[in-house]
């Protein structure tokens, strides 16, 4: 059977380099066996960054930790959270031009303008609460590949400054300058701004353990299966699970590329994408005093492209790769519209490695220990409008959804689930800060059905 925004997670999944390093979690398995409530004032759907801040942003706006119930269909944070390629990047201008073409100028404005931030947000949140995720603020690279990308670079940055866009915090390097700059020898041009890196595990678990610790409750190996108005009381929900039915207020999915397994409606607007990330032990090249102080995005087109962070800890390189890549084969890419997480692809791997080698020539040849460390996949959730749903789900009194981070959730969700729970507690949509764009209407997907939206990643 196809596996599709309608598919329940893999009951078992390959475990990322992020999930490796974080087993000793306490609640990793919370409540694996036990009987979730039979009612309670508020679930969430999700136990990953998404749904584990929604769940603080409710204890801290004054809810009850006794009121608030997070469903988990596998281990804590086993899904996208957990097995990103570490980033904490915003946009500075590049998807400027095609939200412009999505969404219209002033709502692209502000959708550059939140993810700038969402980074701001997680850096004060990290040391207001002294969350040990080993956050780096730091500065990130677009490093064009091709004179080809490098032009196009340049025209969304023009489009984005003659629209009113702040570029004071990005610097321009061009030819031999964005080499030096890089450590790139290919590089055609590059464009530098701050952003930040994280251990993302590290990020969810302390969400979830200061929600436990405030006596909220999390069951993990518990899927939402099914939610059916409540018979009794139409005004409430009963949330069907493998070990017993929940009747609740509010529901708040926060289930990404898992959105329509619940919400069937949406089957054709939020889809699963299938990405890969690899851990790297460095060579001398990028060890010691020669570790990569930057983040990068090295772009040779628009949907051809490799990320890149190293860690400060121990010096790991995270190497992500695009989801689109041209290079690899038909089959491969037809497989990436899935939601397996259980492996990774060879092909990719391979990909990956080749072209590390061919963008730092320097790095040289890996001795036993070095080089390729550990390979994982992850599912991304994509809309077709390239940004996410985030409100109330009208058709559904009482249910929300904060879903569809198209591959930028940790550049968007530190808004978008305070967002949320602003108007899950009885705030307007201009209390939430949020771009218009991002709101959950019918009338939103009505608009997506009636035409072919151009990507932004």
């Amino acid at each position: 059977m196809e596996e599709s925004s309608q598919s329940l997670p893999r009951s078992r999944s390959c475990l990322s380099y992020w999930q490796r390093t974080t087993r000793a979690f306490p609640y990793l398995f919370s409540n694996q066996s036990t009987a979730p409530p039979s009612a309670c004032k508020y679930v969430i759907i999700g136990s990953g960054i998404c749904g584990g801040l929604t769940a603080f942003e409710l204890l801290e706006a004054g809810v009850k930790g006794e009121d608030v119930v997070i469903l988990e269909a596998r281990e804590a944070a086993s899904g996208a959270s957990s097995r990103n390629a570490g980033h904490v990047r915003p946009d500075a201008f590049r998807g400027f031009s095609a939200y412009s073409k999505v969404h219209g100028v002033d709502q692209a404005l502000k959708v550059i303008a939140n993810e700038r931030l969402v980074l701001e947000k997680v850096n004060e949140f990290v040391k207001r609460h002294k969350v040990p995720c080993d956050f780096n603020l730091t500065e990130t690279f677009d490093v064009c590949m091709t004179p080809e990308f490098a032009a196009y670079e340049a025209e969304s940055l023009e489009a984005y400054k003659q629209a009113g866009g702040d570029t004071s915090h990005i610097k321009f390097y061009d030819g031999k300058e964005a080499q030096e700059k890089t450590r790139i020898p290919g590089a055609a041009a590059a464009y530098e701004w701050p952003a930040g890196s994280s251990h993302p595990a590290k990020l969810a678990q302390f969400l979830l353990q200061s929600v436990i610790e405030r006596g909220g409750s999390l069951y993990t190996c518990c899927p939402a299966t099914d939610v059916k108005q409540n018979e009794s009381k139409q005004e409430l929900w009963d949330v069907h699970t493998p070990r017993g039915v929940l009747t609740a207020e509010k529901i708040f999915h926060c289930t990404n590329a898992h959105a329509a397994l619940l919400l069937p409606h949406l089957k054709s607007y939020i889809f699963p994408n299938r990405a890969q990330a690899h851990s790297l032990i460095p060579t001398p090249a990028f060890a010691a005093e020669k570790t990569l102080q930057s983040t990068f995005s090295l772009r040779y087109s628009l949907l051809h492209f490799y990320s890149l962070i190293q860690r400060k800890g121990d010096g790991t390189l995270v190497l992500g790769v695009s989801r689109s890549n041209p290079t690899l084969s038909p089959e491969t890419l037809a497989s990436r519209f899935s939601t397996d997480d259980s492996k990774f692809n060879e092909e990719i791997a391979q990909d990956a490695l080749d072209s590390f080698g061919k963008i730092f020539p320097s790095y040289g040849n890996a001795v036993h220990g070095e080089g390729l460390d550990h390979a994982w996949t992850g599912i991304i959730a994509m809309t077709t409008d390239s940004v996410p749903f985030v409100g109330p789900i009208d058709s559904l009194p009482g249910q929300y959804i904060c879903a569809g981070f198209n591959g930028h959730g940790m550049a968007r969700i530190f808004t978008c689930a305070p967002g949320v729970v602003k108007l899950a507690l009885g705030k307007l949509w201009d209390d939430t800060g949020l771009p218009e764009c991002f709101r959950f209407s019918q009338e939103r997907l009505e608009r997506l059905s009636s035409g072919n939206l151009p990507s932004v990643w």
